[in-house]
């Protein structure tokens, strides 16, 4: 049995424009950011998608919409699919953040594995969630189809539960807003067959991670 996942990050926010980190936090979609997700409503439109799954924070919720209409599907909420519970960093700019924090900011970007940002979560933490979260539903619609909407960060999990890549290694891959990552699940292993692609929408964007 073996399982396609459809996985998506959020659309552009007004933090994500301003360079502001999210985490917990939620931030609407900006113009930009809803003009993603139409487009990606209509890309996916005739997908065979038989379930859809989103975080539960607005900015996943607003982008999941658009398609759940286009394909008359409810939209199942997964908290362990938020993104990275990111502590006293959340609402501040990246320097604001190196600022206020600059030990535990310099540790985050170097990606050290102990790092909880005082309040907030380890990688190892969210990374054990995201892989419980993606083995439950896959498991729940084998042979089938299934759209997850969820963050950045989350994306950033998949593609090296896919691909083995270290959790501590600098990324080498892109997260962008909107755009369509597929996987294929079969056996308890993720595999990796499409990455990145935002041929649905016009601009790249360079909107941070979180």
């Amino acid at each position: 049995m073996e399982t396609t996942l459809i996985v998506v990050r959020h659309g552009e926010t007004e933090w994500n424009s301003q360079g502001r980190i999210q985490g917990h936090f939620d931030s609407p979609l900006t113009a930009a950011g809803r003009a993603q997700a139409d487009a990606l409503a209509r890309s996916l439109a005739g997908e065979p998608i038989g379930a859809i799954y989103a975080s539960d924070l607005g900015r996943v919720r607003d982008t999941a919409a658009p398609t759940a209409r286009a394909l008359g599907l409810s939209v199942s909420t997964d908290l362990r699919l938020r993104e990275r519970q990111l502590g006293v960093f959340q609402g501040l700019t990246f320097t604001e953040a190196a600022q206020a924090h600059p030990e535990r900011f310099a540790r985050f970007k170097a990606r050290d594995l102990a790092e909880n940002m005082e309040t907030g979560e380890t990688l190892v933490q969210m990374r054990d969630r995201i892989a419980q979260s993606l083995a439950a539903i896959a498991t729940a619609h084998a042979d089938m189809t299934v759209l997850i909407v969820t963050h950045g960060g989350v994306l950033d999990q998949i593609y090296r539960l896919a691909t083995g890549m270290p959790l501590e290694a600098q990324r080498t891959f892109d997260v962008e807003n909107a755009s369509i990552n597929r996987l294929r699940w079969s056996q308890g292993r993720l595999a990796l067959d499409l990455w990145g692609d935002i041929s649905h929408h016009g601009d790249r964007g360079d909107a941070p991670e979180f």
